[in-house]
């Protein structure tokens, strides 16, 4: 059992390296907006095509980083709930993907908002 563990523990720091290492790209708008986020939740990148600046609509450009943004973080919350289901599902484990019908719960408040809209 402790093997069986250590091998866990082994698999579980590989697929985090390998979640960390991927790169979620979103766009909104049609392309004005894109973003790149890491399975690190870190922004990598974040492009705004100058003319959908306008000093009388920030409201709109906002829109536009947001939903760019929350595209991106659900995408690496999918890059989560993949590797953890496929290491879990042996396992029963509730909420890890592991029991039937589970799924990984959202794993902050911009991805839990991006999955009720």
């Amino acid at each position: 059992m402790m093997a069986q563990l250590g091998q866990m523990q082994e698999r579980l720091a590989k697929a985090q390296e390998e979640i960390e290492s991927r790169v979620a790209k979103a766009t909104a708008g049609g392309g004005a907006v894109e973003v790149e986020i890491t399975g690190a939740y870190k922004v990598k990148s974040l492009k705004i095509d100058p003319e959908v600046v306008d000093p009388n609509d920030v409201g709109m450009l906002e829109d536009l980083v947001t939903a760019a943004v929350n595209e991106a973080l659900a995408q690496v919350q999918g890059f989560q709930a993949d590797h953890l289901a496929g290491l879990t599902g042996g396992l029963g484990l509730p909420g890890l993907g592991g029991a039937p019908g589970g799924t990984a719960p959202p794993v902050n408040r911009a991805a839990r908002r991006a999955g009720k809209r």
